[in-house]
């Protein structure tokens, strides 16, 4: 099973599990880590206090991939720390 979480100096958001609708483990793609992305984290970040987070993450292909990466500048602006991402 494959899950994600985000964590910081201050704080945690909670793991989320990739699984389908009958909740079997699935292979992390594009569509379902943006899904997660939209769905899921910024949803829980609006619950934290993180104007001045950064966002990193490694180079992982679901990551990587065109459509993630403009959500994230989308979402990050010049707080993305990635490939192809600015780093300021």
């Amino acid at each position: 099973m494959t899950v994600w979480c985000a964590l910081w100096a201050s704080g945690i958001i909670s793991p989320y599990f990739f699984k389908n609708d009958e909740g079997h483990k699935v292979t992390v793609n594009g569509d379902r880590y943006r899904a997660m992305i939209t769905n899921f984290f910024i949803l829980e970040l609006n619950n934290h206090d993180v104007q001045e987070l950064r966002f990193q993450q490694d180079g992982a292909t679901c990551h990587t991939a065109r459509a993630t990466i403009e959500l994230l500048k989308d979402t990050f602006g010049d707080r993305l720390i990635s490939r192809f991402g600015p780093v300021n």
